[in-house]
């Protein structure tokens, strides 16, 4: 029975858009059973990608609405569920998808086991469930030059500006590195969140609240430490990430495939002049795709792999490396937010296929933005 119960909530997560897909070994049902209590993953089973009040959750789960909010709200807390504060009426809860979403929440949680288990699962859900991006890549500032015109949500720091609520916490990926001994040595506090993501956070204790020039300065101590920005793949972000290709598993599943380029959402990629390169190996050190490499007395740009972080360019000495502005044809087109990214990576491994369920999204959407 209780096998069942996890069998069931792996489904339900993998009916999510982020997917969550079985396999022979069952190391998804060894993840879950390390999260969820089976009171949990019963009650989580009924939670929709909708955020709801716990007496609607409570009648679907045939609980009464005291024990649904208090179950709902333990569940919240523990990183297994979105919680939504409107302030305008009851707290309202809603289904989280696994990545990006419940893992990147049990920071605190990690052993060695759940580490072991993560990353045995992890090619299987990059490989069959990442059908569309859920994160971009975006330029370092310092590798942009003028005559290109940037549009605000691929600038990292008009992306921050343009939020009110800010908090900062660990990078799951790095912390998971060096418990397991194979830490780069990077910042570990470089994750920033914003609006309803930074109140998660801060409630739940997994990230400390911080004001608008704090997260400015975190965002700029990417260039010196060679971070890669990742904010979410939509013009208004709830969050942007500042990752390695030692340790993230978003970069680490770019890296395998022969063509980086062709996965990421990326406005840019590197130029080389080889007339001006002194052959220093500074961007080679820098870059986390492998694109750029040394070959007998010269640097190779493999622009296949290039993802246009721009970590090459900040610090080229002589200014040969640069970042170019890809053709309008080979530029994606940027969801507005993240419901409008959920949407479109449902319907791309055929998990939204109701158009009514896609109008209660938008009403959702409409419902939150007027509140």
């Amino acid at each position: 029975m209780e096998q069942e119960i996890y069998t069931r909530l792996s489904r339900h997560l993998d009916n999510l858009p982020g997917g969550f897909p079985s396999t022979q070994s069952g190391v998804e049902l060894r993840i879950l059973k390390r999260l969820f209590s089976p009171d949990e993953a019963e009650l989580a089973i009924h939670l929709t990608l909708l955020p709801e009040e716990p007496r609607v959750v409570a009648r679907r789960a045939g609980l009464s609405t005291d024990v649904a909010a208090l179950r709902l709200e333990e569940m919240a807390k523990k990183g297994l569920l979105m919680r939504e504060e409107s302030g305008k009426g009851p707290t309202r809860y809603m289904a989280m998808q696994y990545v990006v979403g419940i893992w990147e929440l049990h920071i605190n949680d990690l052993d060695e086991q759940l580490i072991k288990d993560m990353n045995e699962y992890l090619p299987t859900l990059t490989e069959q469930a990442w059908k569309v991006p859920q994160m971009r890549t975006i330029p370092i500032g310092r590798s942009l030059t003028p005559e290109y015109k940037v549009l605000p949500y691929e600038m990292g720091e008009e992306l921050v500006r343009a939020q009110k609520k800010f908090a900062v916490g660990h990078c799951i990926c790095r912390r998971e590195n060096a418990m397991m001994g194979k830490g780069c040595g990077k910042p570990e506090e470089t994750c920033l969140w914003f609006g309803a993501l930074a109140e998660n956070g801060i409630t739940n204790g997994i990230g400390r609240e911080i004001d608008l020039n704090e997260s400015l300065d975190i965002l700029r101590s990417a260039d010196d430490a060679g971070l890669v920005l990742q904010p979410a793949n939509a013009k208004d972000s709830l969050f942007i990430c500042l990752c390695c290709g030692d340790c993230c598993q978003v970069l680490k599943a770019y890296k395998r495939h022969p063509k980086p380029a062709s996965l990421v959402t990326s406005p840019f990629f590197a130029v080389h002049n080889p007339e001006t390169c002194e052959v220093c190996g500074t961007c080679v050190d820098r870059c986390q795709m492998e694109a750029l490499k040394l070959e007998g007395d010269a640097v190779q740009l493999d622009t296949d792999r290039c993802i246009g972080c721009g970590l090459c360019a900040s610090t080229c000495p002589t200014g040969s490396l640069r970042l170019v502005r890809k053709p309008d044809s080979q530029q994606a087109e940027i969801p507005k937010d993240i419901i409008d990214t959920s949407i479109r990576l449902g319907k791309a491994r055929g998990k939204i296929t109701s158009p009514g369920l896609v109008k209660m999204m938008i009403k959702s959407k409409v419902d939150r933005i007027l509140a």
